[in-house]
Formats: structure tokens, sequence, C-alpha cells
């Protein structure tokens, strides 16, 4: 007699990462709190709302952790931007009843532009991007409030964000949770349909999408990389069911975008070098 060995399905292999909704608000609500309040005894938030569902996710917890009176959504449109942009984050800013300001940073932008002609599109965006983190700071002074950070993993270990400008706010609920799992946060914190539903964009220019950039949709994009990050090699990724060229394109984005996740890196001349020396890190 003979048997025939068969290997155990693998659960999940093929699906984004899923999430307890329900602790993981709990917990972000928490780390908010703890973060602004009792940490630096700062009671207001500063979000910038885009009218995507990052931002929109980072209102709500924001709103829940410290009360809506306390958070302060600024819409920064460029003259390019989509109008429906701009409603979309209206829908928010209704919902939840936080205070809120539209600031054009059409001016500000152009007029460092129109010294550098020959910017190319991605140049142009990266100035959109730190413009809006400059008045989201600026803001912050003025309100004596926190800038709170709205990029996901997803964005982060795949470098789909601009350096120094989206990931530049202190706090950030979201940094740990990846597109898929900002969705279905979204779902349960009751952000408007809309823009759930809607693609993902960076609004830079018309039909836009962030996944005709990566080149890969999220759902997939999540999939590979919460393997990818338990250790699994390209090889063993592809055996596991993924395809092989959307493996290439994910690992080949996180590896080529290490430096964006980390700090400038500080020449050491001493053992007391601020978030460099090994033993004990130095923030005077």
């Amino acid at each position: 007699m003979t048997f025939a060995i068969v290997e155990a399905p693998r659960p999940g292999v093929g699906k984004p990462p899923a999430i307890d909704t329900v602790v993981a608000t709990a917990w972000l609500i928490a780390f908010l709190r703890d973060e602004l309040l009792v940490r630096r005894r700062i009671e207001h938030a500063v979000v910038g709302l885009s009218g995507g569902v990052d931002s929109a996710v980072t209102a709500y917890l924001c709103a829940r952790a410290l009360g809506p009176k306390n958070v302060h959504a600024i819409r920064m449109p460029y003259k390019t931007s989509s109008p429906s942009s701009l409603a979309d984050a209206q829908l928010v800013i209704d919902d939840l009843g936080i205070a809120a300001r539209t600031i054009e940073i059409t001016d500000a932008v152009d007029g460092y532009l129109r010294q550098e002609s020959d910017a190319d599109a991605r140049r142009r965006g990266n100035v959109m991007a730190r413009m809006r983190m400059l008045v989201l700071f600026d803001q912050s002074a003025k309100l004596d409030a926190l800038p709170v950070g709205t990029g996901n993993k997803t964005e982060r270990l795949l470098g789909y964000f601009t350096w120094h400008a989206d990931d530049a706010p202190p706090v950030n609920p979201l940094g740990d949770l990846f597109k898929t799992q900002v969705w279905a946060l979204a779902k349960h914190l009751g952000v408007p349909q809309r823009l759930i539903d809607k693609a993902p964009t960076a609004d830079l220019e018309a039909d836009q999408t962030d996944e005709g950039d990566l080149g890969i949709t999220y759902a997939r994009a999540d999939a590979i990389l919460s393997q990818m990050l338990l250790g699994y090699s390209n090889e063993q990724l592809v055996e596991r069911g993924f395809a092989a060229e959307e493996v290439t394109l994910v690992r080949r984005r996180v590896d080529g975008t290490h430096w964006k996740r980390h700090l400038p890196t500080t020449a050491m001349l001493s053992n007391t070098a601020i978030n460099e020396f090994y033993l004990r890190p130095v923030d005077y």
C-alpha cells in the first residue's frame, strides 16, 4: 500500500492580510491619546485631508481620540487638483463635525516652479507634496497642534511617497497598516463609501492612479509584501503561487527605496551621535 503525501493548504496565501478592525481601532485611538495627550501634552491634531481614504481614516481616528473640536482638517488643492477631491474631503468634514480650512498652494508652488521650467512631473509632484507639509507644520504652530501622518505601510514599503513630505509628521497611526487593511478599517469607522470605492490617487494629474503608477494592485502588492516580510525569497514566493513578474516588481521597489524609510545618516565622530550610537541612542 502506498500513501501520497499531500501538502496542507496554506491559509491566506495569495490574499492580503486580514485585520481585526475592532481591536485595531481601540489600539490606534489609545496610541494617539498617548502620543499627543500624555507624551507631548498637545490636545489638537492637524490632518491634511486629501479626499482619499488614508487621510479620512486618520481624521476619524483623531476625532475619536481627541474629540472632533480638537481636530483641524486642512485641504490644500493645487490648480490641477480634481474638484471631486475637495468634495470628498467635505464629506468627512461634515460627517465628523471637525474644523476645516482650505489653503490653496498654487501660488506658492508656481512661485518656485516658474524658475524651474524644466521640472518634470516627478519634481513638480515632490514640490507640491513638500509645500503641503510646510503648510501643515505652520498651521500646527498656529493652532498649537501636532501634524498627524496619513501614510500606510504599503506606500512606505514600496517607496511610493515623497521623502521629507508625506513621511514628515512625527506621529502616524496608519504606518503599520497595509492599504487593504486601511480600507477594512475605513468601513468599520464609517468613512463615506464613496471614498472607499474610489481609485486611490495622488491627484497630481488627470487620470493618474496609484495602482497605475505602481504597476500592480494594492491587493496583490499587500499579499506579496506580507509574505516577503516573513522572510520568503522570490523563488519561494513563486512556489507559493505568486506571479514571478509581480514578485520581482515588488522586491525591486522595496530594495530600491530602503533609504527613504530611514532618518538622514549622521557621520559618527563620538559615542553620543544622535540616533546613531548603537548601544545607547542619544537625543539631547
